[in-house]
């Protein structure tokens, strides 16, 4: 089965990707590791590679066509980025994972040792830069939910009933 996990930044989607391959035995692609990684290669914080990612089309689409070549060419994983959903075209189950803005701010600012005022810029800052690119370069609106089998709050749930609401639409999948 492929899956795929969406959502903004402080969703939760890496730990719920994480959960279920463990639980699964799947792999995990993750288009945010990917990027992050290229960032770091380069010398550059998320930020900054954002910034260039705006001005070169080029960084986007290598992440984006390396997850989708992955996914597509293999069984039992979870692909995990933004545009997962939209971009894994075999994808059994697509899901996007929501929470409050606020909800998220306060998860990046632990994750990433900043204060909240900090997290919240940034995070709006990389909000803006994807929509802006995912628009111009795919035409996707990010904020389209219709690609999506199953939108569900992470902020509700913690990762373990947010798996089990997961693993109940797996249980029902016809693939």
């Amino acid at each position: 089965m492929r899956i795929t996990v969406s959502g903004p930044p402080g969703s939760g989607t890496t730990s719920l990707a994480r959960y279920l391959a463990e639980k699964h035995g799947y792999r995990v692609i993750s288009a945010g590791e990917m990027f992050r990684a290229l960032a770091q290669e380069r010398g550059m914080s998320l930020a900054a590679f954002g910034t260039l990612a705006e001005s070169d089309p080029s960084v986007d689409r290598l992440i984006d066509a390396r997850q989708k070549e992955a996914a597509e060419s293999a069984d039992e994983l979870i692909a995990e980025g933004r545009l997962s959903g939209w971009m894994v075209g075999n994808a059994d189950l697509r899901v996007w994972v929501k929470a409050s803005p606020g909800c998220r701010i306060g998860r990046i600012s632990v994750r990433d040792s900043e204060d909240e005022t900090a997290a919240r810029l940034h995070t709006e800052e990389r909000e803006a830069s994807e929509r802006t690119r995912y628009l111009s370069y795919y035409g996707i609106d990010i904020d389209d939910l219709s690609v999506y089998d199953l939108v569900i709050s992470s902020e509700r749930w913690e990762v373990e009933a947010l798996g089990a609401i997961v693993d109940a639409a797996i249980a029902a999948s016809p693939c």
